[in-house]
């Protein structure tokens, strides 16, 4: 370490343990002034002065901070933000703070990334990741699995550097069912529904929607997977009365006369394995050429950062937000996926969700 980098260390050992000592915000922002570095995390921790602001509980130096331009989604050592500290301690105006600052830059990279074609503005809740699990060519490309795990749910997953991570599972059913209940129980067009759905992985929610008192009239599916292909070849979906199957990604198709001359879809519902929050976003602005009228009913695999509750919610709330932008009022159901882990949801899985409530989304056009 240099004299450089250990004055800066000094500084923001300092500064961290002012914050935490409840010194006063003059003395907090003098130390700032003075060069003590927002975006410090110290070495015994992990900790960032965020973090020590919400351990503190000062909402007034939690709003300094962060207009200083604290890093809102630091992560210490246990994987906690500032936002799962104020968590922890039900502390709701803090957290919301923090919550709030980390919505507006996820919203301001993200019309920033919109404006430029450079790949270098990327949400930050999102590594880049260039495997099979976070690159939708390389998904493409690889080569999928489905079988029955040792305790007896069925899967369909891919191996990325050694390991095995879930495309869909079993344990999806609760929340596949409910969301089709809620597009379609109460729909005036229950009888003669016309579906589209994005992503087929195991085939649950199109069982679901194949399943209801009245089957779809017109069914289509859009699935891209050479080995998900293959697999619904196998139980016969090619075959099935009403279903239309498309080949390829759903972009191959949004724009295309099977989909734009349909007449619009009563219910659509996206659920895609690799593609980040900005390809759903892209998805979401083409959602009023695809529904039929007000009565159509829209909704998505709310999964994206559902192994952290602070990020979980601010996906949650962004995604509420730019659906509204397009058109859309958002209703949100909490569906409960706790788990004893003796029921070994996720075997010898990586786990993709690991909170207790599925936030399931409906959206539809807002009445004019």
């Amino acid at each position: 370490m240099d004299d450089l980098d250990t004055i800066a260390a000094q500084l923001g050992e300092d500064l961290i343990n002012k914050i935490l000592a409840n010194e006063s915000i003059d003395e907090i922002s003098t130390a700032l002034q003075l060069g003590a570095p927002i975006w410090y995390q110290n070495a015994a921790e992990g900790i960032s002065p965020l973090h020590a602001a919400a351990y503190a509980r000062n909402h007034d130096l939690v709003k300094l901070l962060i207009n200083e331009g604290a890093v809102w989604n630091a992560v210490d050592y246990l994987k906690n933000t500032a936002g799962d500290i104020a968590l922890s301690f039900n502390d709701e105006t803090i957290y919301k703070e923090i919550r709030d600052a980390g919505i507006r830059s996820e919203l301001l990279l993200g019309l920033l990334e919109k404006k430029s074609s450079s790949d270098s503005f990327r949400l930050i809740l999102c590594a880049e990741d260039t495997t099979a699990s976070g690159s939708s060519d390389a998904f493409l490309n690889s080569r999928l699995k489905y079988t029955v795990d040792e305790n007896g749910q069925d899967i369909c997953v891919l191996n990325v550097e050694g390991q095995d991570i879930g495309v869909m599972m079993g344990w999806e059913r609760n929340i596949m069912n409910e969301t089709v209940h809620r597009l379609c129980d109460q729909h005036p067009n229950a009888t003669n529904l016309k579906i589209l759905n994005i992503g087929f992985g195991l085939g649950i929610v199109d069982n679901f929607f194949q399943s209801l008192p009245h089957p779809p009239a017109e069914h289509f599916i859009i699935e891209a997977h050479p080995d998900v292909l293959n697999f619904m070849r196998e139980r016969g979906w090619y075959d099935r009365k009403g279903v239309r199957i498309l080949e390829g990604r759903w972009q191959d198709f949004v724009e295309s006369p099977e989909l734009l001359n349909s007449g619009g879809f009563d219910v659509i519902y996206t659920d895609t394995f690799s593609e980040d929050y900005n390809a759903l976003r892209q998805f979401f602005e083409h959602l009023p050429d695809l529904l039929a009228d007000g009565e159509s009913s829209f909704s998505f695999f709310n999964g994206l950062g559902a192994t952290n509750a602070f990020f979980y919610d601010i996906y949650t709330r962004i995604s509420e937000l730019h659906l509204a932008d397009v058109g859309l009022d958002v209703n949100w159901s909490d569906v409960d996926v706790g788990f004893d882990d003796r029921e070994g949801r996720w075997g010898e899985t990586r786990e993709y969700f690991s909170l207790p409530i599925y936030r399931l989304p409906v959206g539809k056009m807002k009445s004019m």
